[in-house]
């Protein structure tokens, strides 16, 4: 009989909650009810979000993709600029609804907020003066004392440097804008960055060349970071699934990568 109370008192607990969870608004909703989508994106990440302060204009993958996004929900893009080392934080503080332009899975983050399903495959691999690329075929070669490894502050390139290297000296480049054209000045003998930036590099400074793109130190994926919020996470899901079903998807990353 006290088991059978215990269950009933569970169930009727189970039943008074289940409105209260039902009527609990997502950030979709919010999104529907301002008319705003607000994308937030660090803004110095070629080929998926640049953000140009002269003009106040962006340009990428993932501002195409957030316009997309807005146009599908019928309202307006807000395009917030963070930084990488507050795009997290900043997402969590509601800054904005979704974080893009170049994101990095990791599970660091993913212990706070969600990820859309992968738009690419990526991994960190060396750019270098096409000159040195023998030089710095692994981990080992780079490692070495003398060795200058330049970086941009607070993402993932920073954290794989720190965690892989420790005789090479780390250069903390602050503009990620320009830092390749510090490593052409000498600045630097290296970076460690995203294949897909490291060849796009490679076709915008051709004495500049991706060590071996095809086989990364580790392998990541580019999402999309998302709130804690189911509906929201299964909105974009459902909508990169559309992305790739028309074939828009495959489109955007041929034009902004290839």
């Amino acid at each position: 009989m006290i088991g059978r109370a215990l269950l009933a008192g569970l169930l009727a607990l189970c039943a008074a909650m289940l409105p209260a969870a039902a009527q609990t608004p997502s950030r979709l909703d919010a999104i529907l009810a301002t008319g705003t989508l607000r994308v937030g994106m660090p803004g110095d990440y070629a080929p998926f979000g640049l953000h140009d302060a002269l003009t106040d204009t962006w340009r990428g993958l993932d501002v195409d993709e957030a316009r997309a996004m807005a146009q599908a929900l019928g309202v307006r893009l807000a395009l917030v600029q963070t930084s990488w080392k507050t795009l997290l934080p900043d997402l969590l503080e509601g800054k904005f609804d979704i974080g893009a332009g170049g994101v990095s899975v990791t599970l660091a983050r993913q212990a706070h907020a969600f990820f859309s399903t992968p738009l690419l495959r990526d991994g960190k691999t060396p750019i270098t003066d096409c000159r040195n690329v023998e030089k710095f075929q692994s981990l080992a070669q780079i490692d070495r004392p003398r060795v200058r490894v330049l970086t941009n502050p607070g993402g993932t390139n920073e954290a794989f440097d720190r965690a892989h290297l420790h005789v090479a000296t780390i250069v903390v480049f602050p503009d990620n804008t320009h830092i390749f054209e510090a490593l052409l000045a000498g600045r630097g003998d290296l970076m460690i960055t995203d294949a897909t930036e490291a060849m796009l590099q490679h076709r915008l400074h051709p004495a500049l060349c991706a060590v071996h793109p095809d086989h990364p130190f580790e392998v990541s994926e580019k999402a999309y970071l998302l709130p804690r919020d189911v509906p929201l996470q299964q909105w974009v899901d459902q909508f990169l699934h559309m992305q790739r079903e028309r074939g828009a998807l495959a489109a955007l990353i041929a034009r902004w990568l290839d």
